[in-house]
């Protein structure tokens, strides 16, 4: 059935290692259970980012387990000046030392070595975002502290197969929770405001081939009142039985079907389009920034283009009702990665 819901909780993966019922959720029904997987442990993909953005200003956070390499990263972005500056470091062979959590409700994650201090953090209806990196950017350290509240609200949890052998992908991805805090880099403090500002999470475990390429699109806001996000983005698995395209209007889910990226060819700062094969996403995103990133090391490799900017059109919620998106902050991305 496509866009399957699924609502009985249940573990994600059979005696066979295949996805037990693929589909998609509001919570994350399915437990996912690292000893249940069959394949081999350099295969397997364990990541938490967060991603938080202003108006002016963004950043975003990566600790990640990649079998036989970990992919710790941070950016910051500033929308104004128009400059962005990553910060990537491999460690090798992590295979489940980094400990990520089963689970996206609960657990902490803490990496530290001799330049980064970067820790995720989870409470009660709060995650907790603290990092410290030393010689950052042109021999500057950056700081952060950043609370994102996690209200009772739907999110989108997909698990699919992906090619290959018991490759699969347990992805969830959360929206419009409200962030509060700071980020120092130099002498400027960025600060991120509660009442208009949000982060995302997106959190995901599986088992990946070596050579991938997905396309992903993610924004929050405030629209008449209420937070207002979007999800979208394919290549991630087999998306037969359900797509995570999804629309967040005051804190409920309102499900799409297909979304397709039309990126202009060679030049990613022109103009794209997005339209949905059910009509209920037509969007023309103008961008802004593109947070380039090229990266080559060993079997590594990373080509990645997450463009910032503004997205204008509209989207249909489940009930009929329209949502007008004029200049609405977001990011769109195409990634191919080997690693």
């Amino acid at each position: 059935m496509r866009n399957h819901e699924v609502t009985e909780v249940q573990p994600l993966l059979d005696s066979s290692g295949r996805i037990a019922e693929p589909g998609w959720a509001r919570t994350p029904v399915w437990q996912y259970d690292r000893s249940r997987i069959k394949a081999s442990k350099f295969r397997i993909k364990e990541w938490d980012h967060y991603f938080v953005m202003s108006e002016d200003h963004a950043a975003a956070f990566t600790l990640s387990d990649g079998g036989y390499v970990g992919l710790q990263s941070v950016s910051l972005l500033n929308f104004k000046e128009k400059w962005e500056h990553t910060e990537t470091i491999l460690t090798p062979i992590p295979m489940g030392k980094m400990q990520m959590p089963a689970s996206s409700s609960e657990g902490n994650i803490i990496f530290k070595d001799k330049r980064l201090r970067l820790e995720f953090r989870v409470e009660r209806g709060k995650r907790m975002i603290s990092c410290d990196f030393k010689d950052f950017y042109q021999g500057k350290p950056f700081y952060c502290e950043i609370d994102l509240e996690q209200r009772r609200m739907n999110s989108i949890v997909t698990a699919a197969q992906r090619p290959g052998k018991n490759a699969f992908c347990y992805d969830q991805k959360i929206n419009c929770m409200p962030a509060e805090g700071y980020m120092a880099y130099g002498n400027a403090t960025y600060w991120f405001n509660p009442k208009k500002d949000y982060g995302t999470l997106d959190w995901g475990r599986g088992v990946w081939t070596y050579n991938n390429t997905w396309y992903w699109a993610s924004g929050n806001g405030t629209v008449g009142g209420k937070p207002f996000g979007f999800n979208i983005g394919y290549g991630f698995g087999d998306t037969s039985a359900a797509t995570e395209n999804i629309l967040f209007y005051d804190g409920k889910g309102h499900k799409l079907d297909d979304v397709t990226f039309y990126i202009p060819e060679g030049d990613y700062m022109k103009p794209w389009s997005f339209t949905s094969s059910d009509g209920r996403f037509e969007m023309e995103f103008e961008p802004i920034l593109d947070r380039a990133a090229e990266l080559s090391a060993f079997i590594v490799s990373l080509d990645q283009h997450q463009v910032f900017g503004r997205m204008s059109g509209k989207a249909v919620l489940d009930d009929g009702r329209f949502i007008e998106l004029k200049d609405f902050r977001c990011f769109a991305e195409k990634v191919h990665t080997r690693y």
